[in-house]
């Protein structure tokens, strides 16, 4: 009987039950199989059977590990005590954010830049006197553009902007106030305002989208790569949310998986039958299943 009893424990433990201790005088065994028999072996000596017991470890909420992650890559992971994947998440995420902003900031450096190019060399002041001086060829609507002629105020302070957008208005787009983003795209982008930058000489020609000049390129240039910077610094962000969105579908995964496990509570209780030829103690086993 004695023999049962230790085979019967032991093989138990093999299978990864992991021993817990819920009463201070409970004995906890550790999964070492040579050990746990002598320990098992001495507690039969000493009467202490009824103070092992196995359990598995909690079940893990599946709701709060993809909660977590998905606020914070790698919590979840964390919480389901994954630490080298929780590092993983964590890493990709700080890395992703630091590159988008990296990203984000040399585009608004360029974006500065251009700004300030534009500012120096293109003059709506020079584009509307093209366009007075050609309205006739161009197709253009009669009415002047009032210019101030006080060269000491900016250039876009100089011109009547009302008039200047309805002498445009043959053109697919009118050139939007000072200082809007879509005033700094379009000078650099449609060959009508060509003709306001500071190296373009020809400005007794009709023609709007000949001779486009070294300055209107090398700025459509500079806008590209301020663009460029921003569409990096977006794809950066979409890795970021792709991150989250992995890493929580990754916690939601393991949890569920470590819930799935099977928990068996065993409690050994001896009981002592009395025969009339001897005292003979038989184990209880006590099972529950967890999913």
């Amino acid at each position: 009987m004695r023999k049962f009893l230790l085979v019967t424990l032991v093989s138990l433990v093999s299978f990864n039950l992991s021993a817990q201790r819920v009463e201070p005088d409970e004995l906890k065994l550790t999964g070492n199989l040579q050990y746990d028999a002598k320990l098992l072996h001495d507690a039969y000596q000493n009467d202490e059977l009824n103070k092992v017991d196995f359990n598995l470890q909690d079940k893990k909420s599946v709701l709060l590990s993809t909660v977590l992650s998905a606020a914070v890559p790698g919590a979840g992971q964390i919480y389901n005590g994954d630490f080298w994947k929780a590092a993983i998440f964590l890493g990709l995420e700080a890395g992703l954010i630091t590159a988008a902003v990296l990203y984000s900031k040399k585009g608004d450096d360029k974006n500065a830049e251009f700004e300030a190019y534009a500012d120096q060399n293109w003059s709506v002041v020079k584009y509307a006197q093209w366009l007075i001086t050609n309205r006739t060829a161009l197709g253009l609507p009669e009415g002047d553009v009032t210019i101030d002629p006080n060269t000491n105020l900016k250039p876009w302070e100089r011109v009547n902007w009302s008039e200047l957008n309805h002498v445009e208005s043959r053109f697919s787009h009118k050139l939007p106030k000072y200082g809007d983003q879509q005033y700094y795209e379009l000078i650099g982008k449609y060959p009508q305002y060509n003709h306001g930058w500071a190296d373009q000489l020809n400005d007794n020609t009709p023609e709007y989208n000949a001779n486009l000049t070294p300055m209107f390129l090398g700025y459509a240039q500079m806008r590209g790569e301020a663009n460029d910077f921003y569409n990096a610094s977006t794809r950066f962000v979409v890795f970021v949310v792709i991150n989250h969105i992995l890493s929580a579908g990754e916690a939601a995964w393991s949890s569920a998986v470590f819930n799935k496990n099977l928990a068996i509570n065993v409690r050994v209780s001896p009981e002592i039958i009395n025969t009339a030829m001897e005292v003979e103690l038989i184990p209880r086993l006590n099972l529950s299943l967890r999913f």
